[in-house]
């Protein structure tokens, strides 16, 4: 599989979470064939301006946020779908998709 043909398997994946939900980078990595949750992190770093991926849906393996530039519109955005966040700002376990 050529490096385009994984991420847009990743793409496809990504534009499937519902709102109101979220995934990890590791369980989008699991549905495509040989990508790593590391490929998925960078593929959503790649997408560009104006996209209209639900990238924000997509947390890391503790159920949180990774730190990076965009971490705070990424809250917000899952915040106005109506994901809540606990005291150590996690996600609850049952929001996660599938």
């Amino acid at each position: 599989m050529t490096r385009s043909e994984r991420l847009e398997q990743i793409y496809t994946i990504v534009a499937q979470i519902p709102a109101g939900r979220v995934t990890t980078y590791g369980r989008v990595a699991k549905m495509t064939d040989g990508a790593t949750a590391r490929m998925v992190g960078s593929a959503m770093r790649q997408l560009p301006a104006g996209h209209g991926l639900p990238w924000h849906r997509v947390i890391n393996a503790s159920r949180r946020v990774t730190e990076h530039g965009g971490a705070i519109d990424q809250r917000e955005k899952l915040r106005a779908e109506g994901v809540a966040f606990d005291a150590k700002g996690r996600v609850n376990a049952e929001l996660l998709w599938p």
